[in-house]
C-alpha cells in the first residue's frame, strides 16, 4: 500500500515550484493563491520539512523542495501523457506549436498547405516571441533558435542558420554592387538581436568577416524586430543582415537578392517537445518534413 500525501497538495506544490509563484500556480489550477499556500503548508506539515524559502522575495525552493520537484514534475507529465494518449479525441486534435512571430510569418504560414497535404498534420499556431513553458501549457512543441540542445525535453534539429546581406532588386538596380565595399555604401538596416549578447549580427562584424578595414557608415534604419528589418528590405529601403532561413522564400521568389557570399554564423532551429510526449511521433514527422523543405 502506497503512503502518499494528498494529491491536491502535491499538485499545488508542483505547480508553484514550476512557476516559482503562488498566484500563477493558482491561476493554472483554478484556485486562489490562499488555497495554494494552505495546501503547500499542509504538505510541509505532513513531510515535516520546508519546501520553499518564502522570504526574502522572490520565492525559492528549499533543498528538500529541489529534491521533490523534478520527481513530481516527471510523474505528473507521465500521467497526463498516458491519459491523453488513450483519447482518440486527443490524437485527432491539431498539433499545437509555439513559434516566434517572424518564423510564423516568414517561414511556416506559406508552407502550411504543403505540410497538410504531404504529412496529414494539422497545426494550431501560437505565435509569440516569448518562450513558452512546455511543461505548463497545452503547447505540444516549440520551434526554438539555439546554439545547442538543452538537457530538458526532446530536441530535434531542423536547420542551421546564417546571417546574410539581402536587399530588393529595385534597390540593387539603383546601387550596383561590384564588391563587398559597395554593400556598405548602400542604406544599411539594423535590428535588435534578441538572442542575448553573444555574437549579434552587426554590420561591423560582417565588415570584418568580409575582410574590409573601412569604417562602417551610420546605419540608416534601426528596428526592434528582425521581421521588420526584412519587411523594410522587401520594400527597397535598404540592406538587411538577416536570417537565411527566414528569408529563403523571398530569395527563391526573387523578392530579395543575396549580395555577397560572406555570411555570419547563426544558430540552429530546433523542434522541442516535452519528454515522453504521447504525440512525439507527430513532432518527428513535422521535423522530418521541415528538413526536407530546406
Amino acid at each position: 500500500m502506497r503512503r502518499l500525501p494528498p494529491l491536491h497538495a502535491l499538485r499545488a506544490f508542483e505547480a508553484a515550484a514550476r512557476h516559482l509563484h503562488f498566484a500563477r500556480a493558482a491561476e493554472e489550477l483554478n484556485l486562489t493563491p490562499t488555497a495554494i499556500s494552505h495546501q503547500i503548508r499542509q504538505l510541509e506539515d505532513i513531510l515535516a520539512v520546508k519546501l520553499f524559502h518564502r522570504y526574502p522575495r522572490p520565492l525559492r525552493l528549499s533543498v528538500e523542495g529541489e529534491a521533490l520537484y523534478p520527481v513530481l514534475r516527471e510523474s505528473f507529465d507521465r500521467m497526463a501523457h498516458a491519459v491523453s494518449g488513450l483519447s482518440q479525441l486527443d490524437r485527432d486534435r491539431p498539433l499545437t506549436v509555439s513559434v516566434t512571430v517572424a518564423f510564423a510569418s516568414l517561414w511556416l504560414l506559406r508552407r502550411l498547405p504543403a505540410l497538410r497535404s504531404q504529412t496529414g498534420l494539422n497545426l494550431k499556431i501560437e505565435a509569440d516571441n516569448r518562450p513558452v513553458d512546455l511543461s505548463g501549457s497545452e503547447v505540444d512543441f516549440a520551434v526554438r533558435y539555439a546554439v545547442q540542445a538543452d538537457p530538458d525535453g526532446q530536441w530535434l534539429p531542423l536547420f542551421k542558420d546564417s546571417l546574410i546581406p539581402l536587399c530588393a532588386p529595385e534597390l540593387l538596380r539603383r546601387h550596383p554592387v561590384d564588391d563587398s565595399a559597395d554593400i556598405l555604401r548602400m542604406p544599411l538596416i539594423q535590428y535588435r538581436w534578441s538572442c542575448g549578447a553573444e555574437a549579434p549580427p552587426t554590420w561591423q562584424r560582417w565588415s570584418r568577416a568580409a575582410g574590409l578595414n573601412a569604417e562602417v557608415p551610420q546605419v540608416a534604419q534601426h528596428f526592434s524586430e528582425e521581421i521588420n528589418a526584412i519587411d523594410a528590405a522587401l520594400a527597397g529601403q535598404g540592406v538587411a543582415l538577416a536570417s537565411s532561413v527566414l528569408a529563403a522564400s523571398a530569395v527563391e521568389a526573387g523578392e530579395l537578392v543575396r549580395l555577397s557570399e560572406t555570411e555570419l554564423p547563426g544558430r540552429t532551429f530546433w523542434a522541442v517537445s516535452r519528454d515522453a510526449h504521447p504525440r512525439f511521433a507527430d513532432v518527428e514527422r513535422f521535423a522530418s518534413w521541415a528538413r526536407s523543405c530546406g
